[in-house]
């Protein structure tokens, strides 16, 4: 068995203990013990009683968090003509057509977001088997695919989080920066929980939201209770 460093060994001896906390005290407990080099993302990860197998059971969905996630988020956009010149305009890091599929065909993936115009799906529709294991294949579901390229460039940029349940009933994402005051996380943690919430789906039997947990990049996970984060 590997030996743990004294930080390591420090965070879970914080951490002994503390189960189904409220997402004040989680998110205090994460803070208090991040001190890492680096600014570490606040990451939560959501147990669902759906079976992603089924159809009728997929959870997915996209939420603008109220104070972003504090990540310099880069957009990629397949467009023609003025739709293109409008992506650049908004902040598209990155804008092409056949041109940006040879790029990322070839290997070359420089982006976390990835939105094309309805006609470009043709040509985006090739690139499945490489942007869809990423989670980065445009659906007009979580805005992605659409003409109002500015616009989801805009939110893409400002803290907008897309959503997937993956095997298991997992959802997984970054809801912010330990940098971010205590009050800003728990409002993006309380409005990811609020989308999730929402998104369930019809085939979905039983309890729901089963369990919830916080972490930072390199710390201890903390469960959260249900009720709180939720609201109820």
């Amino acid at each position: 068995m590997a030996k743990l460093g004294k930080r390591t060994r420090a965070a879970r001896e914080a951490f002994a203990g503390k189960e189904n906390v409220t997402v004040e005290e989680a998110v205090a407990l994460i803070k208090g013990n991040s001190n890492v080099k680096f600014d570490e993302t606040v990451e939560i990860a959501m147990n669902l009683g759906v079976d992603v197998r089924h159809a009728d059971q997929m959870v997915r969905g996209v939420v603008g968090l109220p104070n972003g996630t504090g990540k310099d988020v880069r957009v990629a956009v397949f467009a023609r003509g003025p739709k293109a010149d409008e992506a650049t305009a908004a902040g598209a890091d990155v804008v092409g057509a056949e041109d940006l599929m040879e790029t990322v065909q070839g290997g070359k993936i420089d982006f976390d977001r990835c939105i094309a115009t309805p006609d470009m799906m043709p040509i985006v529709g090739r690139l499945g088997k490489v942007l869809g294991p990423r989670n980065l294949m445009p659906n007009p579901k979580v805005g992605t695919v659409t003409m109002d390229v500015a616009d989801a460039v805009k939110a893409a940029k400002g803290g907008e989080v897309q959503f997937k349940a993956v095997k298991g009933g997992i959802v997984h994402a970054g809801v912010g920066k330990a940098s971010f005051d205590e009050a800003k996380l728990v409002e993006n943690i309380r409005a990811f929980v609020d989308a999730v919430a929402k998104a369930k789906p019809a085939g979905a039997k039983g309890a729901y939201l089963k369990k919830i947990s916080l972490s930072s990049t390199m710390g201890p996970g903390v469960s959260v209770s249900v009720d709180n984060a939720a609201g109820n």
